[in-house]
């Protein structure tokens, strides 16, 4: 499996989703939230989303492989049944979360997780990326930049750091790391 994270406006979801498109035996882990659906989302294709009387119950049955409480009453996770449906497929599954459903899902599957930290070229850039997007409120926004600092701290519990400076050359270096990590494994 493989695990891209960043924090928000790093560039992980248009990496994951470059990586998609180019290689054919990857499937991507469709995450569980109970955050508001944006206006082009859609739901079980970017997320399943989800009440927060749900998720809780989910969390309840044991129905996790891992999950988080980001913001009051905003839950995300990863679904037991959705590694389940990528691995009969018989595929690789790539997922696009956060620091520390990355940290567990390392922690769970060791040396068969290659963890991707995707940095941005630096924090200011970071914030500029989270406002032109014009999705947030300022409060939202500001949980948010509180939130990417802390995240930022964690890049060094990765296998492999992305730095997201030029687009196309991040994209072209995050097919290597998929390349080189299954040439490792198939050797």
């Amino acid at each position: 499996m493989f695990v891209f994270t960043a924090p928000s406006g790093a560039g992980k979801t248009t990496i994951v989703r470059h990586l998609l498109s180019h290689f054919e035996f990857l499937d991507f882990s469709i995450s569980a939230t109970t955050r508001a659906k944006r206006d082009h989302e859609v739901n079980a294709k970017d997320y399943y989303f989800l009440t927060p009387q749900e998720f809780r119950t989910k969390v309840k049955n044991n129905e996790f492989v891992e999950w988080e409480e980001v913001y009051d009453d905003q839950f995300y996770g990863t679904l037991k049944s959705e590694i389940d449906r990528i691995w009969a497929k018989n595929k690789h599954i790539v997922f696009d979360i956060d620091v520390r459903g990355a940290t567990n899902l390392k922690g769970m599957y060791g040396e068969d997780c290659l963890a991707v930290f995707i940095k941005p070229p630096s924090l200011e850039i970071l914030i500029e990326r989270l406002k032109s997007r014009n999705t947030e409120s300022q409060g939202s926004l500001k949980k948010r930049i509180a939130r990417v600092k802390r995240e930022m701290g964690y890049e060094n519990d990765f296998d492999q750091i992305l730095i997201n400076d030029l687009l196309q050359v991040a994209l072209k270096e995050a097919e290597f790391l998929i390349e080189d990590f299954l040439d490792l494994k198939y050797e």
